[in-house]
């Protein structure tokens, strides 16, 4: 097994593009998870999109639930493996801080949006978040945090390519931090992307059955990971709530996931003999997985929400209007910069060319809530309501 805290000790750590003296009382992670926590970006996820806009119920999950859901996850996963609990934590509360209102969706259309202009990836821009767009401090734009923590954040999903690089990840490289692209992040963060997973898989579905969109006895009867509690599981349903069935599925389905990776995560430290981050990045592939039987069943669930959640025809309608909302912002912002903010016209009349100009237009709209976006819209283009 890994050395505890290998790959986090500050003697070996890269430290941060801007010296800082380091906190007496917290740990160089802990101190990039609490800034991440206190950021403004961090606190807008709650209004933020998961699968369902805001206002469609309370018990639904924002962005913000989501985070907290896998940082719980990642530190469980990090704490088996010997890995450091603060490093995942802080990757997985921060991964998510780059997406615009309204989910994928208003992804989709700001990308569309800007697509001469360098395009726009939610993963990119949480890097330009922490690196510039948060201003908290005197000394520098962005929370310098550690080059482990925003290298995990930026490659936890794997190795990005040199010549197809997001523009945000592209302008960092060039006055920031080497972030070596081209291999494999740390194990914290390999933690933390498959922690994504395990949280989206297993609460989704509640959601979805809590939207009525399917049943459960179609989860059940489609859910191969329960094979072995479906005889139980289903005499329980004649005795029990709902609620109380989900919860216990849920429960299920996440302790499944966890000890899967647990076990073929020690499988493969105890293979390839690892002894030291730098050792798991240039591994040539990742040292964190799930079983091939484990992914199998994954890519079950994510085929079943596919079809039964993400493309029911009442997320179908959200997610239009959520693409016209994005579209129409980006566009009355484009032609009459004066309706931006103070402090944005400022930065748009100081940018020194039309690309620069239409990526503040992008910042400002990718840093919108759900809320905020529906009002903004009310707002420029209801003519009663904007008064």
């Amino acid at each position: 097994m890994l050395k505890s805290n290998f790959s986090t000790d500050f003697k070996v750590s890269k430290g941060r593009l801007y010296k800082e003296k380091e906190d007496n009382n917290r740990s160089i992670y802990q101190r990039d998870r609490d800034r991440v926590i206190h950021s403004s970006a961090f606190r807008r996820l709650e209004h933020k999109t998961q699968v369902f806009v805001y206002h469609e119920g309370d018990h639904y999950r924002s962005r913000l639930t989501h985070s907290l859901e896998v940082s719980q996850i990642a530190r469980t996963i990090a704490r088996m493996l010997a890995l450091d609990e603060d490093l995942s934590e802080v990757i997985a509360l921060a991964h998510d801080l780059g997406h615009t209102p309204f989910g994928h969706a208003g992804e989709e259309a700001l990308n569309r949006a800007v697509l001469d202009y360098g395009g726009f990836d939610h993963n990119a821009q949480t890097l330009r978040i922490i690196t510039l767009l948060e201003k908290k401090y005197f000394d520098f734009d962005g929370l310098n945090l550690t080059w482990e923590t925003l290298e995990g954040i930026v490659k936890h999903n794997g190795p990005l390519q040199k010549d197809n690089l997001p523009f945000a990840i592209q302008d960092y490289i060039k006055g920031g931090m080497n972030l070596e692209i081209n291999t494999w992040c740390g194990p914290e963060a390999q933690v933390a992307a498959l922690s994504d997973d395990i949280a989206y898989f297993s609460h989704d579905f509640e959601d979805g059955i809590r939207a009525n969109f399917f049943s459960m006895e179609e989860i059940l009867n489609s859910f191969k990971i329960l094979n072995d509690e479906k005889k139980n599981l289903e005499n329980k349903i004649k005795y029990y709530s709902k609620k109380r069935m989900v919860n216990e599925i849920r429960r299920l389905i996440i302790s499944k996931m966890i000890d899967d990776l647990i076990l073929q995560a020690k499988d493969n430290i105890k293979k390839f003999k690892p002894q030291s981050s730098d050792d798991v990045r240039l591994l040539g592939k990742a040292l964190i997985v799930f079983s091939d039987e484990m992914s199998v069943n994954m890519k079950e669930i994510r085929k079943f929400l596919t079809t039964k959640m993400y493309k029911h025809y009442e997320i179908n309608r959200m997610t239009s209007k959520a693409k016209r909302i994005v579209a129409d912002l980006y566009k009355i912002y484009s032609q009459e910069s004066d309706c931006l903010p103070y402090e944005w016209k400022r930065n748009y009349d100081n940018a020194k060319n039309s690309f620069f100009k239409n990526r503040i237009i992008a910042d400002y709209i990718a840093g919108m809530t759900d809320r905020f976006a529906i009002n903004e819209h009310k707002k420029l283009y209801d003519f009663n309501k904007g008064w």
